[in-house]
């Protein structure tokens, strides 16, 4: 296997490939949350102008559909930085090879991207902002329509 060194042209080309995917998965991430915010608003107004406050709940299905997408985007961002870590690490040790260039998937698998999703709606980028989307739902309900 031939060995590769930080001042190889391949070796920038993928770590900017890779912090191309990273910053695309952060930028579908804030966007999930952009038009999670946008639909139940629409849903909310409509809602209130047709006077029939129990559809509220509708809202609900675009808030649980944006927190699993959200959770997602968050789960391949941190399986790409891990996979970026990883090369680095083995750049650093001197034991990274042509093959590990041009190696671009995260760990994949059902269950190992299941679990990576799950932990992601942990994250404090991401919960506390699809609880407080949901409870404004309960007020509007109860307060306001």
């Amino acid at each position: 296997m031939d060995k590769v060194t930080f001042e190889s042209a391949s070796v920038t080309s993928y770590l900017t490939i890779i912090q191309g995917v990273i910053s695309r998965m952060a930028t579908n991430s804030a966007s999930c949350k952009t038009w999670c915010v946008t639909l139940v608003s629409a849903v909310i107004v409509i809602i209130a102008d047709k006077g029939r406050p129990n559809y509220v709940w509708i809202s609900v299905i675009p808030i649980v559909l944006f927190l699993v997408l959200d959770s997602y985007y968050l789960a391949l961002e941190r399986l790409f930085r891990a996979l970026y870590n990883s090369f680095i690490r083995k750049l650093h040790a001197g034991t990274a090879t042509v093959e590990d260039v041009f190696f671009l998937a995260p760990r994949s698998g059902v269950a190992a991207t299941s679990k990576e999703i799950f932990l992601a709606m942990a994250s404090i980028a991401v919960w506390p902002f699809y609880f407080l989307l949901a409870v404004m739902l309960v007020v509007v309900r109860a307060w306001i329509l």
